[in-house]
């Protein structure tokens, strides 16, 4: 989210998008709704123009393996994105996605092309997201560990580099 409040890209959601992202945290019995409903909310607030309406005549057009992705496909259309994010790049078949113009990638490579195209930008944005982690305070070694259980080597990687300015 603090890349997204960058303008280095133009970020897009859903209110189905959304929905899954909470649902799945929800699932994990360690958040309570409320609160991820207002972390959704300043999303929508920070991220301008984030969200994607108009798209649900598009979905049941597309073809996917999973048809439940459909929707994120008819969003990334509509709204004319580039490329979509996710960690889910099974059920993205770039057959599916070049008609439209519109390229995968993996959340590590995405992270790591914004930190070698802008270096300074990406390096402040994730040093306001780990000193904004206060209970108890993330120290910078500790910050990338968990970046790297979040699978994104990559980008572990290059913010190495900049340690120093994380």
């Amino acid at each position: 989210m603090r890349l997204a409040m960058t303008d280095l890209f133009k970020a897009h959601w859903t209110d189905q998008i959304h929905e899954e992202w909470i649902n799945a945290l929800l699932r994990e019995n360690k958040h309570e709704r409320d609160k991820l409903e207002r972390v959704r909310q300043l999303m929508d607030l920070h991220v301008k123009d984030a969200k994607v309406t108009g798209y649900e005549p598009l979905v049941e057009t597309l073809q996917l393996p999973d048809p439940r992705d459909r929707h994120v496909l008819a969003a990334a259309i509509r709204c004319g994105a580039d490329a979509i994010v996710t960690f889910n790049l099974k059920d993205f078949p770039l057959e599916e996605l070049t008609p439209y113009g519109i390229d995968l990638l993996h959340p590590d490579d995405f992270i790591y092309y914004q930190i070698d195209m802008a270096p300074a930008v990406c390096c402040s944005a994730i040093k306001k997201q780990r000193l904004a982690l206060k209970n108890p305070q993330i120290q910078v070694d500790d910050f990338l560990a968990i970046l790297q259980k979040l699978q994104l080597p990559q980008a572990v990687s290059k913010l190495k580099e900049f340690s120093d300015f994380l």
